[in-house]
């Protein structure tokens, strides 16, 4: 049967047609802290985009899977009326170099192999990379169906793993950058989250047109308020200088730093606490540690619901942020720096580099070398002997440059527009 004749305006009507993307991430809501999310998917469609999502089964922190969740071939769902499909993979969050790769492996693989049979074709694949592993099912969906990939890197590879440890075979290194040089040429455009990260691909012959910075944001709930002689205190921090650490205790965050810190404080100050919140990989072996030390100023707390972590920083001091310094932290800007930005809270900054120059700009806070007990414990010390009035400023110059500069309607307003700039058939 010949079509008839096209009738006026459905042409354009066609072209209309919303850009479909596929936000490709190995970790995705119920899990706690994904930053390009649950909340940006909701906000993409909102701005009318057509989402879905491909990840695996909800498994981090802990390496199990989420009461209510099973591994099977594969599951749909829909969270908050955002399409959501779910590929199997080995669950590991653990120290174990092989098991992590399985981790990575299986996850990109089962994408690559269900993921063209479950999902929509796509316009654009956003790769929230993490493990470098991602763009290989990104490049499949660019082989089947020419949807452009937008790589949005988190972590450079091969310098991750590699100071994280996770590479023991010898050669492993150089197969990750050849890799990685790889999947740059084969993404229509690149997102970081620092200009030390922009620096950095432009050295590895990235083309600067096709990189965008684009720093991350934050929960911006409401800031929480100062901590009174009223309301509930489970955890007994009213009446301290509690200078407050949120987050994955690993080791890249160096936290035996903060526990030598504590010991010099202890000797000058009793009314200074370094509270840890939060769990990770080091959790047991840094408690060990602060009891054999005998200190008393130093305190751990699990992992929060965000209207809980919000009453702790409502008692606090001033947030610490915390990683070991190397020349990837030097480039990147840990996501804690935002969360502290946003809270309203003064900053203890032990790192070095962008994050810390981030800081500086706001005048939110005191920086210090990392990995120097001394000059942290020092730090701490002038923050806890600083005015009411002078720590409320900076706290407030924190969150003003955050709201001005990093704030979610932002970087998501960035975002839409590297998507439909990025979408097959897009001008320029």
């Amino acid at each position: 049967m010949t079509p008839g004749p096209r009738r006026p305006g459905e042409g354009k009507r066609r072209e209309a047609r919303p850009t479909r993307v596929l936000l490709l991430t190995q970790l995705f809501q119920p899990e706690p802290n994904r930053l390009k999310g649950l909340n940006f998917a909701r906000e993409l469609v909102r701005r009318g985009f057509d989402v879905e999502v491909l990840t695996g089964f909800p498994s981090y922190p802990g390496g199990r899977i989420y009461p209510g969740y099973r591994l099977r071939p594969w599951m749909r769902e829909t969270l908050d009326g955002v399409r959501i499909t779910r590929v199997p993979s080995y669950p590991s969050h653990d120290r174990s170099a092989l098991r992590r790769f399985l981790s990575y492996a299986s996850f990109a693989a089962a994408a690559a192999v269900l993921g063209p049979c479950l999902v929509f074709r796509p316009d654009v694949v956003h790769v929230y990379q993490g493990p470098a592993t991602l763009a290989g099912p990104a490049m499949v969906f660019r082989a089947l169906f020419g949807a452009a990939t937008v790589l949005d890197i988190q972590d450079l590879w091969p310098e991750s793993v590699v100071s994280a440890g996770m590479l023991p075979l010898p050669g492993a290194a150089a197969v990750l950058g050849i890799w990685s040089k790889l999947t740059y040429r084969l993404a229509k455009a690149i997102v970081v989250l620092s200009d030390g990260y922009r620096s950095c691909l432009l050295g590895r012959g990235v083309p600067s047109a096709k990189i965008e910075v684009v720093r991350n944001w934050s929960d911006e709930g409401p800031v929480p308020a100062e901590g009174g002689p009223d309301g509930p205190d489970p955890h007994g921090l009213r009446g301290k200088f509690n200078i407050v650490y949120s987050g994955n205790f690993g080791a890249l965050q160096d936290l035996d730093n903060v526990l030598a810190a504590a010991v010099l404080v202890e000797a000058v100050r009793s009314d200074i606490r370094f509270v840890f919140v939060g769990g990770g990989i080091e959790e047991a072996r840094l408690k060990a540690a602060a009891r054999e030390r005998n200190l008393y100023n130093v305190l751990f707390i699990p992992r929060q619901a965000p209207e809980a972590l919000r009453a702790i920083t409502a008692l606090s001091g001033a947030m610490l942020v915390s990683l070991r310094d190397d020349p990837l932290a030097r480039m990147g800007i840990p996501q804690k720096t935002q969360a502290a930005l946003a809270s309203g809270k003064p900053i203890l900054m032990a790192v070095r580099g962008s994050a810390a120059e981030l800081v500086r700009e706001a005048g939110a806070g005191l920086v210090c070398r990392p990995g120097n007990p001394k000059e942290l414990a020092a730090a701490a010390l002038a923050l806890a002997e600083l005015p009411i009035e002078r720590l409320r400023a900076m706290g407030e110059s924190g969150r003003d440059f955050y709201l001005r500069h990093l704030s979610f309607a932002i970087g998501v307003e960035r975002m839409t527009s590297i998507f439909a700039a990025a979408r097959p058939g897009a001008e320029g």
